[in-house]
């Protein structure tokens, strides 16, 4: 019995041991599972992220040369000096010069009235497909007054070089014309659709630009020839 009673407390000091031990094993590998498991949360969001990055480029299309900003326009067309004229002299150089009157409205606009002998490519035309991105752009491109429910052509150079010539004068004209003549108020000018055309006109390799200042509302308001289609 003396013996049985000295071993007693060996055993339960060798038992309480052994659930020390059990019980920071169990606690460790509890730990290293909660680890594990942050980490590859940490590292599933941060590849979710970056799907999601690399899907949101993808679905943003690339800006085309007219939507550079306007005052990087500006500084090329002085450069090519792409000259302002008003709507007579406009007429002058049409009938005494063989200038070419690229009027880049939309088409409905342009068989409403035009000068005569004007040639039609719209550098806007009326949008055939919306989407979230579209929606957005069209409200930018709204505040240099391009019009609602329109969106860029983007055959415009194609269709120009289909019916002019890269050495023929021309004179762009639109609705509203712009300027790129500083003012108090504007000290860039202003852009229009005739000013985007020309700029794009001069990037693609056309050396005899010129733009209707005052715009084809200047032009009828004058009183000047214009003819009509059915």
């Amino acid at each position: 019995m003396a013996a049985l009673a000295s071993i007693t407390p060996h055993l339960s000091s060798s038992l309480q041991t052994k659930s020390h031990l059990s019980s920071n094993i169990s606690h460790h590998s509890i730990s290293t599972r909660s680890v594990r498991k942050t980490t590859g949360q940490r590292l599933h969001s941060e590849s979710v992220s970056r799907s999601l990055k690399i899907q949101c480029a993808a679905t943003k299309p690339a800006k085309s040369p007219a939507e550079e900003e306007w005052k990087i326009k500006r500084e090329l067309l002085l450069e090519k000096k792409v000259r302002s004229v008003d709507a007579k002299e406009a007429l002058r150089l049409q009938q005494e010069n063989n200038f070419v009157i690229l009027d880049v409205r939309p088409e409905a606009e342009f068989k409403e009235a035009h000068p005569p002998g004007a040639i039609n490519v719209q550098i806007y035309r009326l949008i055939k497909e919306w989407t979230a991105w579209d929606i957005a752009r069209r409200a930018a491109f709204a505040f240099f007054g391009i019009f609602s429910g329109t969106e860029e052509n983007p055959e415009f150079i194609q269709s120009v070089e289909s019916k002019i010539d890269k050495s023929a004068k021309i004179i762009v004209a639109c609705s509203s014309g712009g300027t790129m003549k500083p003012s108090q108020s504007l000290p860039e000018g202003q852009q229009s659709r005739s000013l985007i055309a020309a700029y794009l006109l001069v990037l693609n390799g056309y050396t005899n630009v010129f733009h209707l200042e005052g715009g084809l509302y200047t032009w009828f308001k004058e009183g000047l020839p214009a003819v009509s289609e059915e």
